[in-house]
């Protein structure tokens, strides 16, 4: 009894080494920054991990979908490396916004100028890509990954529902339902409700000036009579003054 319980710790401990050895399992992924609308634009980060202890990863190429050709995709600079965008003929042009689109991104290459990505980092490749397909849920974008020494890793295989995840899994882009409006024309709308705001306060602004004027107007003829009839008042006084004088002299003199 005592040497089976020393075996199945024995087994169990050397079990433990081996998963800590190993290496982490992470891969490379696409995460939209927000959403991914259908029939949208989004920006999107590839996330490449280094599953090496004893080298870089040098190089990245990302195969765009065929089967939902996007007409735009744009890499954001990233330090340290080189990208370059290819594009395809389509045998069936798009149409956005009204336009014919014969050719469309068919992969993007980023080349390390410096180190790459060492042992123990991550890097993440935004890209800007649209307008994004209404006719599906999902894309799958295959990604190739070399080493530094030359070994190249192919995340190419593409997840089925149901299914264990395979051992080198493409990138998959969820897309999330349409919106109504993917170029912001709610934003125009608040804009113009704004500029009504504006001239609602512009003529009630203009209203009250003209009340204040209207009013000014009124106190103004207001001081002027007050001024009129003081001095009538003055005047009719001193009338009286000098009618009382005179009409004393003449009592004296009689």
């Amino acid at each position: 009894m005592k040497a089976s319980r020393i075996a199945a710790v024995g087994a169990v401990a050397a079990s433990a080494v081996v998963v800590l050895s190993s290496p982490a399992l992470a891969h490379v992924s696409v995460q939209p920054e927000g959403q991914a609308a259908k029939g949208g634009y989004a920006t999107v980060n590839f996330k490449v991990p280094n599953e090496r202890d004893n080298a870089s990863t040098t190089k990245l190429e990302v195969t765009f979908p065929a089967d939902h050709p996007l007409s735009s995709a744009m890499p954001a600079p990233v330090p340290g490396w080189d990208a370059k965008v290819t594009k395809a003929e389509l045998d069936k042009p798009l149409e956005v916004h009204g336009n014919k689109v014969t050719e469309a991104v068919s992969k993007i290459t980023w080349t390390a100028t410096g180190k790459g990505v060492e042992p123990g980092f991550f890097q993440k490749f935004p890209v800007s890509v649209g307008a994004l397909p209404e006719d599906t849920d999902e894309l799958v974008f295959k990604a190739v990954q070399t080493y530094s020494n030359d070994e190249v890793v192919r995340w190419i295989e593409v997840p089925q529902e149901g299914e264990e995840e395979p051992e080198h899994p493409a990138p998959v882009l969820g897309l999330s339902a349409a919106e109504d409006d993917h170029h912001g024309s709610s934003g125009a709308e608040d804009d113009a409700d704004d500029d009504a705001g504006a001239e609602d306060a512009s003529d009630d602004a203009s209203a009250a000036a003209a009340n204040t004027t209207a009013d000014s107007g009124d106190s103004g003829t207001s001081d002027t009579t007050a001024r009129v009839l003081g001095v009538v008042g003055i005047v009719v006084g001193a009338a009286g003054v000098a009618y009382g004088v005179l009409a004393g002299r003449r009592r004296g003199n009689a």
